[in-house]
């Protein structure tokens, strides 16, 4: 069995919205939307700052799709569109897609967006991997974890596109990986672990 997931080193982490870009680069995301964003912990808006001046902290939080091992999105699904694949990943079948939102409701991180309209891109056509599905109207998305890329056995572009290297890519089921030994040396945690969809994304600093 193989079980893809990521682990992120916060320390590391400077909030600069490559992840973000990349992945909407690579994946054909369009205007308006990011699969991939990064939040400043304890603020409601984008870079803020925690304290009064000059005691000031600011901490980041890149947040997507966990790819749960027991995804609440899966299990609310009313057509089957929301699935698991053989590489642990946590993927929709458009095809399938009804629009309901049930997912996006299930979902405890927040990490689907949807298609409310026809979808538009700034440079007024579709760009990115080739093999990447068009999304159409009425339909949910999020991180597929690059599934064409991961299934030519490269990396998430997000991993290969962190200036500071902080997320770490690879199969959680091999113990000698190196995101295992990460998750174990680095005791790293999960999101909201008591809602018990143990997560495939790992967070350490």
């Amino acid at each position: 069995m193989t079980k893809l997931g990521i682990a992120i080193d916060l320390e590391r982490c400077v909030g600069c919205y490559t992840c973000a870009n990349a992945c909407k680069m690579q994946n054909n995301v369009p205007t308006g939307m990011l699969w991939n964003r990064v939040t400043t912990e304890g603020c409601d808006v984008i870079d803020g700052a925690v304290g009064t001046y000059p005691n000031l902290t600011r901490t980041f939080l890149p947040v997507a799709c966990q790819h749960c091992e027991n995804p609440a999105c899966q299990r609310v699904c009313p057509t089957g569109a929301t699935y698991k694949d053989e590489m642990g990943r946590v993927e929709i079948d458009y095809d399938k897609c009804i629009g309901c939102r049930m997912c996006m409701a299930a979902c405890p991180y927040n990490a689907r967006s949807f298609n409310w309209e026809e979808p538009v891109r700034d440079v007024d056509f579709n760009y990115g991997d080739a093999e990447v599905p068009v999304r159409p109207r009425g339909v949910a998305e999020k991180c597929t974890l690059c599934r064409e890329r991961t299934d030519r056995g490269e990396e998430p572009m997000c991993v290969v596109c962190c200036p500071t290297h902080a997320r770490i890519f690879g199969d959680l089921d091999d113990p000698a990986s190196e995101v295992s030994k990460a998750v174990v040396e680095r005791k790293a945690h999960a999101l909201l672990e008591e809602q018990g969809t143990r997560p495939q994304v790992y967070y350490f600093d």
